[in-house]
């Protein structure tokens, strides 16, 4: 994205808690100039607690209780990076990540929630599913919900008394009580607690959860402490044995073992301490919230309310200590409402001696519940937003249009050389460079403005797909000259950007065997990075665009779709699922590919990028004087591509592009949706590549062994004339590609 003020100061937010999505969305509503904003997290979906036992229930949808953490950050305006927080440089400033370089800051923020801690007790992660990362937990229990259709009985343990737990222990007993109950089988629901139940709550509330959990038949273990776990039994300090056919951990969390590393003071759990203004004791920097944090004279339960209310004087103060002001108290408050759902449409309201039961209090927390999210889930158009085709994109997609950049090269007329055995009078994806007594040289350059906010995955980006060019040849690389922009920021800002951006490439380059040899870097508007790579022919015959011929089968190596999806990321449209897909998509190598394919026999090759598959195909297709048939519906689409597709979403070059249709058979209809995919510029495509027939399907399975997702996608044929033709196969115009996930 662009800067319009120079960085001055980082803010660095790890975690996607509660706390901190009240955050993002305050500097979203008001920035802060010359503040960058940067969320870390190690989920691109974060869970909203107090919606779990509703989906648990079968009240609400998965997705629904979540918040999509890569928009959110896009409407911030803040960089999102996918990883996790595995220790702090309190002297250095930075923040440690488990897959990154160190992140520097001038302000922390921690909200990473607690763990599990199942390491205390012998077999418990082994035996049982912790609630937490819920995720995870949710994956286990649609396993549990399938099988619970076909089996004859069925025995259930919830550890925990707590208000999650008996939450957690009515919503399953409800949900899978309608299997059981349409069979008139078997199932039994225990709870199992260490203390006596509900603890933190007062006598009124723990006897009316003790009338309902009897009458839902949930049988009650209390004062039963478990001290190991071994297949299908709880064993109990008392010597109590409790069997299951499931578990689920629902005890009191703790924090991250790293914590105790990072010198800052934490309290005897190893949470945090924080003092009155949200900030770590004895640490003007760093700050944190949630289930993370402890205040120092205020206990409180580590409950999702609390975080909740940490949100709005968390972000107050972040701001205030940014501009050097005096920060504000916000000390919470000693009670709270809690809303304790029973699964069955109704609920039990607790706050010190108070206590009511009812649907009335369900309909007030589902309400409660249902505000807080929408909150971070409907979020307004981001400024300057505007039609698609006002948006440009960046990547590949920020190519200059083929019919452009042809006439300029048609104009320019530039001189040839004896050197020169593949140049510009017949381009190829690299230059052929033959020097008088030395090797042959394969030589290819490409740059772009960054796509995505994180300088370390741009690097990855930008190097995984400046050396297609040389794969597609069947080439290796062996050097790259890097160029490089970084917008105007103060100096050790500039020096992290640089390194990461760099560091990224090397990460990419090195283990190609392609050694950074020099390069150029300078000030710009935003985020740039470009490698000229210089490489080798692996074998004597190199892969060119052309060489098709007659009954060749096109093999495609990645599914098509990055263009739209980064172009529907940068408007803040795009779920953060699909543009992580995306980006696991353009961080795919084409090595291994254009090995596998050089092996069986490729006629001929290239990478699909800026100017999009049809713009590609016909450039081979000329080079060879053939026709194709495409094969429309084998065609693979990144998940989610063709959604983004049927909401009017497409890349800046998309226009510029569909000029290649021209070339389709007239008498053909290509359906809109369909257009839009072939026509989509992609960042780190695919490679396209002409197989003989009967080796195609050889291919095509060690294509996908190999973790590609290929497709067979067409045929080649003779000319019918002297502009090459592309037909579509009979049947495609009425069916759409494929979509992968």
């Amino acid at each position: 994205m662009q800067q319009t003020v120079p960085v001055a100061q980082d803010l660095v937010l790890a975690g996607g808690g509660h706390a901190q999505v009240r955050v993002l969305k305050a500097f979203a509503m008001r920035p802060l100039p010359g503040v960058r904003l940067t969320l870390v997290s190690r989920d691109v979906e974060t869970p909203y607690s107090g919606m779990l036992p509703g989906y648990v229930a079968g009240r609400y949808p998965l997705a629904d209780c979540h918040i999509d953490l890569y928009r959110l950050a896009r409407f911030a305006r803040a960089r999102f990076i996918h990883d996790e927080a595995i220790g702090i440089e309190r002297g250095g400033r930075r923040l440690l990540l488990a897959a990154h370089p160190p992140l520097r800051y001038d302000f922390l923020s921690l909200d990473i929630g607690s763990s599990p801690r199942l390491v205390e007790v012998p077999g418990a992660a082994e035996h049982t599913v912790p609630v937490k990362p819920i995720d995870r937990f949710a994956r286990r229990w649609e396993a549990l919900l399938l099988r619970a259709q076909d089996l004859p009985r069925l025995s259930l343990a919830i550890v925990g008394g707590g208000a999650g737990g008996v939450e957690l222990a009515l919503a399953a007993q409800y949900r899978l009580s309608r299997f059981f109950r349409e069979r008139q089988a078997g199932l039994a629901v225990s709870l199992v607690t260490r203390e006596a139940l509900l603890p933190s709550h007062n006598p009124r509330v723990r006897r009316i959860f003790e009338r309902i959990l009897a009458g839902r038949g949930i049988a009650v273990a209390g004062h039963c402490e478990v001290v190991a776990v071994e297949p299908h039994r709880l064993h109990c300090a008392d010597g109590r044995q409790i069997a299951f056919d499931e578990a689920l951990w629902v005890t009191e969390a703790g924090a991250a073992p790293w914590l105790a590393a990072t010198g800052l003071a934490l309290d005897d759990g190893g949470f945090i301490v924080i003092d009155e203004h949200l900030r770590a004791l004895g640490e003007e920097r760093i700050f944190a919230a949630g289930d993370v944090a402890a205040m120092a004279g205020h206990p409180r339960e580590k409950a999702g309310v609390y975080a909740v209310r940490q949100g709005p004087p968390l972000a107050a103060n972040l701001r205030r200590a940014l501009a050097g002001k005096r920060l504000r108290r916000a000390v919470p408050q000693r009670r709270a409402l809690a809303l304790i759902g029973t699964g069955d449409g109704e609920a039990v309201a607790s706050r010190g001696a108070f206590a009511a039961h009812g649907p009335l209090m369900w309909r007030l927390k589902d309400w409660i519940d249902r505000r807080w999210i929408a909150r971070y889930r409907e979020l307004p158009a981001m400024a300057g937003d505007g039609a698609a085709s006002e948006m440009r994109c960046n990547g590949c997609a920020a190519k200059v249009p083929a019919q452009i950049l042809g006439r300029v090269i048609e104009r320019l007329q530039p001189l040839s050389s004896g050197t020169v055995a593949i140049g510009l009078e017949s381009p190829d994806d690299a230059a052929l460079l033959a020097f008088p007594g030395a090797p042959l040289l394969l030589q290819t350059v490409d740059f772009f403005r960054a796509m995505v906010d994180d300088p370390y995955l741009f690097g990855r980006i930008a190097a995984t797909h400046a050396l297609g060019d040389i794969y597609a040849m069947d080439g290796l690389p062996e050097t790259a000259l890097a160029i490089a922009t970084v917008p105007p920021a103060r100096g050790p800002i500039v020096e992290h950007d640089l390194y990461h951006m760099l560091k990224g490439a090397l990460d990419v380059l090195e283990p190609a065997g392609a050694v950074l040899v020099g390069g150029h870097s300078a000030e710009g508007a935003e985020l740039g990075l470009g490698f000229a790579v210089t490489g080798r022919p692996r074998r004597a015959r190199l892969l060119r665009k052309g060489g098709l011929s007659h009954g060749d089968k096109l093999i495609l190596t990645k599914p098509l779709g990055t263009g739209v999806v980064l172009a529907a990321e940068g408007r803040g449209e795009a779920p953060g699922r699909v543009v992580e897909g995306a980006i696991a998509a353009m961080l795919q190598g084409a090595a291994a590919a254009a090995e596998c394919l050089a092996r069986h026999g490729a006629t001929a090759a290239t990478d699909v990028t800026g100017f999009g598959l049809v713009g590609h195909l016909l450039e081979m297709l000329r080079a060879s004087a053939v026709d194709a048939i495409l094969d429309v519906p084998a065609i693979p689409a990144l998940d989610g591509a063709r959604a983004l597709i049927r909401r009017g979403l497409r890349s800046s070059l998309h226009a510029e592009n569909a000029a290649a249709f021209a070339a389709l058979d007239g008498t053909q209809k290509l359906p809109p949706e369909v257009g839009v995919l072939l026509a989509d510029p992609q960042t780190s495509g695919g490679l396209l590549a002409g197989v003989p027939a009967e080796r195609a399907a050889a291919a095509l399975a060690e294509l996908r062994e190999s973790g590609y997702r290929a497709a067979l996608i067409g045929t080649v044929t003779r000319a019918a004339g002297a502009e090459p033709r592309i037909s579509l196969a009979p049947g495609a115009p009425e069916r759409e590609p494929a979509e992968v996930s």
